[in-house]
């Protein structure tokens, strides 16, 4: 029996091996295929252009996602869970145009089926503490001095240093202005403090403080200066990611209001910079200034240090309760502002958004100071309390610094 279907097979051996080989065509045929589709696919992907900026500043968004059902984008440029829809066309493209724009730095995100997604067909991003988004710059006269511009640039440097106030090594940033290396030329020090939720990385990431410092030094409009940006959580040694293990009582310091990162920077952070660049020292060669969480740490500095710091500049902060984060009311506060007033300083300089809802604690502010015939120069703008009006104070203020 075995045999007889032996012979059978090898009977019909022609037509099974004319049946296999048509199978594996087809099979073949259909690998093709697949590699084919696949390949189309991630051509159609790579060649995908977003954000396409055109000339009259209007800005083109697309993403290639063909088994997506709603599509959408929200950027700074928009109110509060505004979003422009996408459309889709037979190829499975995703596109919107709007605008023009502002010229601005503008951060955004996609919206694939209302799950937030970073815009894949852009490299550049930034992160806001806990936060990531795709940006865009779109060029023009009110951005360009946060431009990449071909001019000489500065080195941003991440230096660790010992902090005994805190019981922490910790990171700090440190701009040194174009030709420092090469020079033998000390410099004044500007110390410039993020908000709450931010870190060392923010005034470079969000604030693009190194470029504006750039382009200001190459119009002649700043005078080269070194740039610290430091960590003002007291219990944080660095931005995530770069944190090593801490123990508990290491991570104890606490937050902005316990007044212990004050301390850290005219012990720990000030001896330090003295010690490692080539600085001039002394008030008349230092400057602070801080946006919200950092407005209420400059405060703090040059009330408590009076005679530290000659320019001081607040940003979109004030004086107002804040009984409910721990915060108290310094019952000193008016002899302190005398203590400061009489230590002398040559800028005291404040800047808010009439949108910003720290406004009325900057009215609260200035009364206190009027108070005390306390000499300070007010700056305000429109807008809240966002990453574009703290670019354009940092733009203001520099300049006027060790003048």
């Amino acid at each position: 029996m075995i045999m007889k279907n032996v012979r059978l097979f090898m009977l019909n051996l022609p037509e099974v091996s004319k049946l296999l080989a048509g199978r594996l065509k087809s099979a073949f045929m259909l690998i093709v295929f697949v590699l084919t589709c696949l390949e189309i696919q991630a051509q159609l992907r790579s060649a995908v252009v977003s954000p396409e900026i055109l000339p009259d500043n209007k800005v083109v968004f697309r993403l290639y996602a063909p088994e997506a059902t709603n599509v959408s984008v929200n950027g700074e440029w928009m109110q509060m869970g505004e979003i422009s829809e996408l459309a889709r066309n037979d190829t499975g493209l995703w596109s919107v145009t709007i605008g023009p724009l502002k010229p601005e730095f503008y951060g955004y995100s996609l919206y694939v089926n209302g799950v937030q997604v970073l815009d894949p067909a852009n490299s550049q991003i930034k992160r806001d503490g806990t936060r990531n988004a795709s940006v865009l710059l779109v060029p023009g006269k009110e951005s360009e001095l946060y431009a990449v511009n071909d001019v000489p640039h500065g080195t941003v440097s991440k230096v660790w240093y010992d902090s005994p106030t805190l019981g922490l090594n910790r990171r700090m940033y440190v701009y040194t202005p174009p030709g420092y290396e090469t020079s033998t030329q000390s410099y004044p020090v500007f110390y410039l403090l993020h908000g709450g939720g931010g870190d060392e990385d923010a005034w470079t990431t969000l604030g693009r403080a190194n470029y504006i410092l750039d382009n200001l030094i190459a119009q002649g409009k700043a005078r080269p200066m070194i740039v610290v940006m430091t960590n003002g959580n007291p219990g944080q040694t660095a931005a995530p990611g770069h944190r090593p293990p801490m123990s508990a009582q290491q991570g104890a310091a606490g937050g902005m209001g316990n007044m212990m990162f004050e301390e850290s920077l005219v012990k720990d952070v000030i001896p330090y910079i003295e010690s490692q660049y080539r600085v001039l020292t002394g008030k008349a060669n230092r400057a602070v200034s801080g946006l919200s969480m950092g407005g209420l740490q400059t405060m703090n500095l040059t009330f408590n240090y009076p005679g530290t710091f000659d320019y001081i500049g607040v940003m979109s902060m004030g004086m107002t309760d804040m009984s409910n984060m721990g915060i108290q009311t310094d019952p000193n506060r008016d002899q302190k502002i005398e203590a400061l007033k009489n230590a002398g300083y040559k800028l005291y300089w404040i800047a808010c958004g009439v949108d910003d809802f720290l406004y009325e604690s900057v009215i609260t502010l200035r009364n206190k100071l009027d108070e005390h015939d306390f000499n300070y120069v007010y700056r305000e703008s429109t807008g809240g309390h966002t990453w574009p009006n703290w670019r354009i104070y940092l733009s203001e203020f520099a300049p006027q610094l060790f003048k």
